[in-house]
């Protein structure tokens, strides 16, 4: 599902316009971001939730040269699905 898709999707199921759902997808995903990027947790329950996770500096070797590269650290974003959704998602 693209966004185009999901947005539309919100619009029929809210009884919203486009322009509407499209305002509201925006702003739910602006707001997990944003408070990813000040290092919270995102909690949606029966969804599931979104965190940071810091990934330590390390050296690793380019796969075209063979030759040693260092990564540098980073934080990546993760989601952990809720119980609820697994058991949607497998039933």
């Amino acid at each position: 599902m693209s966004k185009a898709e999901l947005t539309s999707a919100v619009a029929e199921a809210a009884g919203l316009t486009k322009t509407d759902a499209q305002k509201a997808v925006d702003a739910t995903f602006e707001a997990i971001v944003d408070s990813l990027k000040k290092g919270e947790e995102v909690r949606i329950v029966g969804f599931g939730s979104f965190a940071v996770s810091h990934r330590a500096a390390s050296s690793g070797r380019d796969p075209r040269t063979g030759n040693s590269i260092e990564i540098p650290a980073a934080n990546i974003p993760k989601f952990r699905a809720g119980k609820p959704l697994k058991d949607a998602v497998n039933s």
